[in-house]
């Protein structure tokens, strides 16, 4: 892998800005490419500031796995020993793993902005009593913002600090991660990079503070790959790649630990997270027993995902012999197309499974009520995705931003089809 690869490749998914990160045999390996806004154009380096979106929850576990050495946190605790002025829709009870492995059943998240004073966390968890809970605790993984913001008041109560303060404290300054931040003023004052959304300038450029357990940190791609040759070093950390729970139809992978997604690619075991924010996206893949890792950031949506995937692709592939390739999907049947065929929503968005007859193809709409409620300005709708049916009542999309994006149908007692999960989130079926 070369500079020309991922010029090239920025090219074809019209990124302006990208950093890639390798970490093998020893050595570290940059490739920076493009500039880091297409109004006020700076070259990305080494260096240039990128929102991680969702990486920042392994900071976040990380973090919490840090009090559990310390004694300070028990990870199969109930939260409330830790967050007792927490209050849900019912009188759930689920652990501090539970929360960090996404089996709270708690819903993705709330969209109210909690300012940005040092009580912004607290106001966030007040809301909670508010949040849709989709699930039993424990009946399946269901990816949840506001349980990873949960787990950032954790660690302000048990800290007295700020959670950003702790981080610092707890993460940043033991491993001499200096250009990690979560201040605005800390991220204006250095080269950073500015999200876009087909080519113009997403703004705002990053959301509220409540959000930052789930998804706040900005960093460079050095210290990015500084964090991945942590978790590769770290004896007291194992914890984190052991399964809790199954994933099932999904490309994020096929367990998740403490933080960590965890797959077997090819034959050999990963760990990984990636995240998005607006216009910017980040995948980070560790691969242990080969002491390897890979990050990829990119300042492009939606391409910035593709991007990212297939930058991650070529490094394993080039450095370890790796091969990470999408499942074949099933030949068109038009019976299993027409027992999927039809509407599915949730509380914010509405999905169209479309038979055309010769394929299915897959559209998904944020809520117009929701656009029109929000606080803040949300991305663009997609264009349909092309999709295929694999074994299992599982499917995949063959086309678009999200090539490769897995999911499943779940079905009732009677065998009938019900719902439908993408990316972790459930659908209804509408009758």
């Amino acid at each position: 892998m070369d500079n020309d690869f991922i010029a090239q490749t920025a090219r074809h998914f019209d990124i302006p800005g990208a950093a890639v990160g390798v970490f093998h045999d020893g050595r570290e390996h940059f490739f920076c490419q493009g500039v880091t806004s297409l109004e006020s154009p700076l070259p990305v380096n080494e260096d240039t500031l990128f929102l991680l979106g969702s990486v920042t929850k392994t900071y976040t576990a990380t973090a919490i796995m840090r009090l559990v050495r310390d004694g300070r946190v028990e990870l199969d605790a109930p939260v409330r020993r830790y967050v007792p002025e927490l209050e849900l829709a019912d009188d759930r009870e689920f652990t501090v793993r539970q929360l960090l492995n996404h089996t709270s059943g708690l819903d993705w998240g709330t969209l109210v902005d909690t300012g940005e004073g040092d009580d912004a966390l607290a106001r966030h968890v007040a809301e909670l009593k508010t949040l849709k809970l989709i699930g039993a605790v424990g009946e399946r993984p269901s990816y949840s913002q506001s349980g990873y913001n949960l787990a950032g008041r954790i660690i302000e109560n048990v800290t007295g600090q700020t959670y950003e303060q702790a981080i610092v404290a707890l993460l940043l300054e033991p491993l001499g991660l200096g250009n990690t931040h979560f201040d605005r003023d800390a991220v204006m004052t250095r080269r950073f990079a500015v999200g876009h959304e087909k080519g113009e300038i997403a703004r705002p450029w990053r959301h509220w503070r409540a959000n930052n357990p789930g998804g706040g940190i900005a960093a460079s791609v050095r210290d990015l790959l500084k964090w991945a040759q942590f978790h590769l070093s770290s004896d007291d950390l194992h914890e984190m790649r052991r399964p809790t729970a199954i994933l099932r139809g999904s490309n994020l992978g096929d367990a998740i630990g403490v933080g960590w997604f965890l797959r077997e690619i090819d034959g050999v075991q990963a760990i990984g997270h990636g995240g998005s924010s607006n216009g910017q996206f980040a995948e980070l893949l560790i691969v242990p027993e080969r002491n390897f890792a890979v990050v990829s950031i990119a300042n492009q949506g939606p391409d910035g995902i593709p991007f990212n995937q297939a930058v991650v692709r070529k490094a394993l592939k080039h450095y370890i012999g790796v091969n990470d390739l999408d499942p074949e999907p099933l030949p068109y049947d038009a019976n299993k197309a027409s027992e999927v065929a039809g509407k599915y929503d949730n509380d914010a968005m509405v999905m169209t499974i479309e038979d055309t007859g010769a394929g299915l193809v897959l559209e998904v709409l944020i809520r117009p009520e929701i656009r029109q409620e929000a606080e803040m300005e949300l991305p663009a709708d997609h264009a349909p995705f092309p999709m295929g049916l694999l074994p299992k009542d599982e499917y995949v999309l063959t086309e678009g931003a999200f090539t490769g994006q897995r999911g499943f149908f779940t079905r009732d007692a009677d065998g009938v089809i019900v719902g439908v999960d993408l990316a972790g989130r459930m659908f209804g079926r509408v009758r």
